[in-house]
């Protein structure tokens, strides 16, 4: 099947999540064409299955914003055109699904079906804004197939929408051989040289990531336990976390990563990920670091809840709540045996319930249907 993916290229879970499946469906035999303003921040291939296309938007003294959406539509039409598309598949509503309901309209009367995946704050911060309200539920009623992430995205989608189509929840998924747990004393020795244990955060540092609370659960772990905190990602809260940790007296045990392409690899070393957003769609972070058997401390909130099964596989506190995460990840790492079980029991949910072995054939299934119901 020959595939159109539209994501943001940017450091966040839409854009992963679109990319890894690209390149996931080109390793099963499809033809994916990733069709974008950038390069997607993971896409480490492109080969004859794998073509990436520049949408390039025009500066003009008259627009005084550029209309990324409409040249978006006009290069998912050529795409499809030229390279005999099935379908496209969008991720994050605003603006990919109201370019490629443009793109199909233009193609008519030839068939050009799109999925719409909704990931999170398309919906619960962008969407639900007056301004965007209404396109917004166009463009989802339009679509040809909707998924959602989650159960609880699923479930707010229909309740703040009133949308009337059926949205399929598949979920996030991690190449379980990719990411797995790794004996790099070496790479470790880098961060952790007298053996001191390994807390780590993964994400965009945008306000809703709370990054602040990642390093006041660390000022509270640290003076208990010897440990580093490694900081993966980059984003508006960076500066604000660095200056707490000076505050706290913790700079010099906290490391700034920044982007990080193979995540698995720090990922796979740590002992605990900590992940206090104030609302996740999904979590991917904490999946990744499920299947390096890295025990997750999130917030009880949105789709986590889906995925750790509290005191199983991780741990959930409620949003804000600080000392009782501190709590958990001193449990964690005064009990390497607690510690190891968690992390196996991780890694088993990542394999059983999340593996791109399973959850890849979900989207297969859902890309003949839409074809099939379009022709």
């Amino acid at each position: 099947m020959k595939v159109g993916i539209t994501c943001y290229p940017t450091y966040g879970g839409s854009g992963v999540v679109g990319t890894e499946l690209g390149m996931e469906l080109a390793d099963r035999g499809h033809e994916v064409h990733f069709i974008g303003s950038a390069l997607p921040f993971r896409l480490r291939r492109l080969d004859h299955s794998v073509i990436f296309h520049e949408v390039e938007v025009m500066n003009y003294p008259l627009f005084e914003y550029p209309p990324y959406d409409l040249a978006l539509a006009t290069k998912m039409g050529e795409v499809a055109r030229s390279s005999n598309l099935d379908l496209l598949h969008v991720h994050y509503a605003i603006p990919h699904s109201v370019s490629a309901f443009l793109a199909r309209s233009m193609m008519a009367p030839k068939k050009l079906p799109f999925i719409t995946t909704l990931h999170g704050t398309d919906i619960t911060l962008v969407g639900i804004n007056s301004s965007y309200w209404g396109i917004t539920r166009f463009a989802i009623e339009q679509s040809d197939g909707i998924t959602a992430i989650s159960k609880d995205l699923q479930k707010n989608t229909l309740r703040e929408f009133e949308i009337q189509k059926t949205i399929e929840v598949i979920y996030n998924f991690v190449n379980c051989q990719k990411y797995c747990r790794r004996q790099n004393e070496e790479y470790r020795h880098e961060f952790a040289p007298k053996g001191e244990k390994i807390l780590v955060h993964l994400s965009n540092f945008r306000p809703v990531k709370r990054v602040t609370d990642v390093v006041e659960i660390f000022a509270r772990v640290h003076p208990q336990v010897p440990s580093k905190l490694l900081l993966i990602g980059d984003g508006p809260d960076c500066a604000a976390a660095e200056t707490l940790a000076h505050k706290r007296g913790i700079r010099e045990h906290t490391f700034f990563l920044g982007k990080q392409e193979n995540v698995e690899e720090t990922l796979g070393i740590a002992d605990i990920l900590l992940l206090p957003s104030e609302m996740e769609s999904f979590g991917l972070a904490a999946l990744e670091a499920m299947a390096c058997e890295t025990p997750p401390i999130a917030s009880r909130v949105g789709g986590l809840p889906e995925l750790i099964t509290h005191g199983v596989d991780g741990f959930l506190a409620d949003v804000g709540d600080i000392q009782t995460m501190a709590e958990y990840a001193l449990r964690l790492l005064q009990d390497p045996a607690l510690c190891s079980k968690v992390g196996h029991a991780a890694r088993q949910t990542a394999m059983n319930r999340f593996s791109s072995s399973l959850i890849i054939p979900q989207y297969e299934d859902l890309y003949r249907r839409v074809v099939e119901q379009a022709r």
